[in-house]
């Protein structure tokens, strides 16, 4: 066999593996290092999505993994007052990569899941190196530089690097063109269905991206290896099949996941509108950063191989147009609606609109590996790579997104990729051509760690400019899970971690059983629900807010609240110190099942304060009328404020009753509110739509006249008519006493099952605190299990005086489904496989000839490329 044909072996493949994954490590702390972020430095990583749900999400994990967590698989007890946990499994920690936070301490999460993200980027690197191998030979070295450099895509370290979940498509892409692979040659069924189940319940939704980009592979190198029409539809239906089976085996969490988001509250409906050409080009830069735009940057030595595709004559005309034409359509439909949705499961993101970029630098480095594979490109072909790339750079030289700091990284990077390239073209023969390649290699992968390094620092540290952070895990979480932990009672009663949060899942990350849940999975119940009584959010309705509110605490069953001080780490300048002590109030409420009369006829209006006593099923609230006023004491037309006559300081007067407590609802307010004689003020947050801001207590009533609230906004808002309530504290102490008194005597859960053991001749309906999301079945007594009921977003189960007990189990919508489909296409692999080595067995082994892979292979080249033993 000749050497360029001859496919690289074991050792060679998992020695480019190995080097792609180092490279790809090392850069990736370098850029921590030169960015003095965590774990190397003061600053917190902990930006956006990866401070709100990653780590939290991690935290719980290692909580069920190690036993401490309030629920299990199927419902998280701890988020949103009991939430589905199947699904968020799914989506967010469905990687296998995900329990090695089981392996660090609880209070060094932190490091756990940067450790995941750092070996999920190396292990992206080692699956592509292995991929390019198998694409065509090639020098090792060369394979694990490309591998690397596809690890440390702009993608990866912009967008990725703090949505680690992504970071599985990254991994996927690869090993399902490899899975492609396989089944062109007609061989790894059973593997190639294990791959692609793996991709799918590591993250389905960059799987689904990372199948597509796998899928159009395939087929181009179904075309270039001119196959009998017979073979090429026997090669495209073991792929589909292969593809079909392995989906089919992750489909127990992708039913979940795809049910789960049916019934989620809906994010924002965006409409797609592409970047500018001088943005697209300048992200194919290094040191570039822009959060709406495609993060292209692959390295200037894979981008100047691809960018010489076109023009290196030693690789076959039709494979330089295949791969060039693909790498061009794909980049086109990034720009275009229609593809733009097919790319996102017809869905535009709510965030970055470019989360299928990955699939274009992976083809990028695909189509660099196709120049270099077949010999280094000549001083020409280099020289036209470069007039492309100077034209690139021109163009993107007028995007705001290059900055001073990119023109230095770009020359450096620019100078050592074509400098290796050409020591690599020199190097043909004898020990020169060894110390020639030795050296090439220093420079390319030196060049390689270099930009990327300097890239990933410069994308860490303009996210903390751009993006909300959050501080990692030290004293204030420390104080707040001592004092939850010291608080608990569940399942007698809740413990809320408080109003004052740390992050937008604190109840997952310090423990405790509160209303605070943020998911792309956040049911449409849950968050409607809580916005009816009075409560915020944030993420346009998915990240759902604790609500600081005695009423709302006894429809609940919260019987201990945290209160912490202001977050340091959140305040606009940071406050020296903790802020104050961290203290727990108490309060006597009902159990988690209460049994009410007939439920009103009525649903929710729109004062939050009525709501409440809706779902209370007494009178506590004074609803009074009130006036807004400007800075110069008249009034304010529509309750506009933070605009115009009420720019500074407008007032809210209302008529209370005395000894009542004084609660003020302005949802699309933003600022301070402070009750005239009160010690301290209230904060609301609002910037409407994206977050509502959530009802706050201001203070006792005056015991004659009229009170005042002053307002100082911080942008333009509005006060509602019906804004100010006055509880009778009073009544809600009697009507807890009530419904603790009709509540049930005993309450146990255990996952998805709850029990209670309710009062004798219970008549009416069985409440229990906790949000009718689709999927509860209840029975009352040794009654069949029906569907729950709702009682105003409540699980609801009618009495009629006879029953003693009430069971309630949640089974997650499309699991049965799931796991159907998961059996049978288990089955179907599995006989498959024993046909095919029943098969194997009966008919003799043939003369060894090249295997098929190698003759595809084969079929693509027409001279010799790269020794894959240097």
């Amino acid at each position: 066999m000749d050497r360029s044909t001859r496919p690289p072996g074991p050792r060679t493949t998992a020695q480019a593996a190995l080097l792609a994954a180092a490279v790809a490590l090392t850069a990736f702390c370098a850029a921590d290092i030169l960015a003095g972020s965590y774990p190397f430095g003061p600053r917190t990583r902990n930006v956006n999505d990866l401070g709100n749900q990653y780590v939290p999400f991690h935290a719980h994990l290692w909580d069920l993994l190690h036993g401490h967590a309030d629920g299990g698989l199927l419902v998280n007890w701890q988020s949103g007052y009991g939430a589905g946990f199947l699904p968020d499994l799914g989506t967010y920690l469905g990687s296998p990569f995900a329990p090695l936070v089981a392996v660090f301490p609880r209070h060094e999460i932190d490091l756990a899941v940067y450790v995941i993200t750092a070996l999920k980027t190396a292990s992206a690197g080692a699956a592509m190196a292995c991929l390019l191998l198998a694409l065509g030979p090639g020098r090792r070295w060369a394979a694990g530089l490309l591998g690397a450099s596809y690890a440390l895509c702009g993608w990866s370290l912009a967008d990725a690097s703090y949505n680690p979940m992504w970071l599985d498509g990254l991994i996927a892409l690869p090993l399902l063109c490899l899975a492609g692979e396989w089944a062109l040659a007609g061989r790894h069924r059973v593997l190639g269905a294990v791959v692609v189940a793996l991709a799918w319940t590591a993250n389905f939704y960059t799987a689904y991206m990372a199948t597509l980009g796998a899928a159009l592979v395939l087929l181009l190198r179904m075309l270039l290896a001119d196959l009998p029409r017979r073979r090429a539809l026997a090669a495209a239906g073991r792929a589909t099949l292969t593809a079909a089976l392995g989906v089919g085996l992750a489909a127990p969490l992708v039913t979940v996941v795809y049910f789960g988001t049916a019934h989620a509250y809906p994010g924002r409906i965006r409409d797609f509108a592409p970047v500018p050409a001088e943005d697209l080009s300048a992200r194919l830069l290094p040191a570039t950063y822009g959060f709406g735009s495609p993060a292209l940057y692959v390295g200037m030595t894979a981008l100047l191989l691809a960018l010489a595709l076109p023009f290196h004559r030693a690789v076959p005309a039709r494979v330089r147009t295949g791969w060039t034409l693909l790498v061009l359509a794909v980049a086109l439909s990034l720009q275009w609606a229609p593809t733009h949705l097919v790319w996102h499961a017809l869905a535009t993101p709510q965030g970055s609109p470019y989360r299928q970029a990955f699939v274009l630098c992976g083809l990028l480095v695909i189509a660099a590996w196709q120049t270099l594979s077949h010999g280094p490109p000549p001083p020409r072909v280099l020289a036209a790579a470069a007039g492309l790339l100077a034209l690139i750079t021109a163009l993107a030289s007028r995007s705001h997104m290059v900055r001073p700091h990119t023109w230095p990284v770009l020359l450096l990077a620019t100078a050592g990729a074509l400098g290796g390239l050409a020591l690599l073209r020199r190097a043909d023969a004898g020990r020169r051509a060894r110390a020639l390649a030795g050296l090439a290699a220093v420079l390319l992968i030196g060049s390689q760690l270099g930009e990327s390094a300097a890239t990933s620092a410069v994308a860490t540290r303009t996210r903390l400019a751009h993006l909300d952070d959050y501080a990692p895990w030290g004293q204030r979480q420390e104080r707040q899970a001592a004092a939850t932990a010291r608080a608990d009672g569940w399942p007698r009663y809740r413990t809320d971690p408080g109003r004052e949060q740390t992050v937008a899942n604190d109840p997952m990350l310090v423990g405790g059983q509160g209303a605070q849940y943020y998911s792309s999975l956040t049911s449409d119940v849950l968050s409607r629900t809580l916005t009816a009584l009075g409560g915020g959010w944030t993420s346009r309705g998915r990240s759902v807010q604790s609500l600081d509110n005695p009423v709302t605490d006894v429809v609940l069953s919260v019987g201990a609240r945290v209160h912490s001080p202001p977050d340091p780490h959140q305040s606009k300048p940071p406050q020296d110190g903790d802020g104050g002590p961290v203290t727990v109030t108490r309060r006597d409420v009902p159990p988690l099942v209460t049994v009410r009369g007939a439920p009103a006829r009525t649903g929710f209006g729109p004062s939050p304060y009525r709501n409440q006593e809706l779902l209370l099923g007494s009178r506590v609230y004074t609803v009074p009328r009130t006036a807004v006023r400007g800075d110069a004491g008249r009034a304010v037309r529509g309750g506009r404020v933070g605009v115009g006559n009420a720019l500074a300081r407008p007032t809210v007067t209302a008529v209370c009753p005395a000894g009542s407590q004084v609660y003020l609802w302005a949802p699309r307010f933003s600022g301070t509110a402070r009750l005239d004689g009160a010690r301290a003020g209230a904060r609301f947050r609002s910037a409407y739509p994206r977050s509502r801001a959530a009802m706050e207590p201001l203070g006792p009533a005056p015991l004659s006249g009229p009170l005042r609230v002053t307002l100082t906004p911080d942008r333009p808002g509005r006060v509602p008519g019906g804004a100010i309530g006055c509880l009778d504290t009073g009544r809600l102490r009697a009507a807890a006493a009530r419904l603790k008194a009709t509540g049930a005597k005993e309450v146990t859960v255990s996952d998805g099952t709850l029990r209670a053991e309710l009062p004798a001749h219970s008549r009416g309906v069985a409440v229990v605190a906790a949000p009718r999301t689709a999927g509860w079945r209840c029975a009352a007594g040794g009654g069949r299990p029906r569907p729950a009921e709702s009682f105003h977003g409540l699980i609801a189960v009618p009495l009629d005086g006879t029953a003693t007990s009430l069971t309630c189990t949640f089974h997650p919508p499309g699991l049965r489904l799931g796991t159907a489909v998961g059996a049978a296409s288990l089955l179907t692999l599995a006989l498959l496989g024993t046909l095919g080595t029943v098969r194997r067995r009966r008919v003799p082994a043939p003369h060894p000839t090249t295997p098929p892979l190698e003759r595809v292979t084969a079929a693509l080249r027409t001279r010799p490329g790269g020794d894959p033993s240097c």
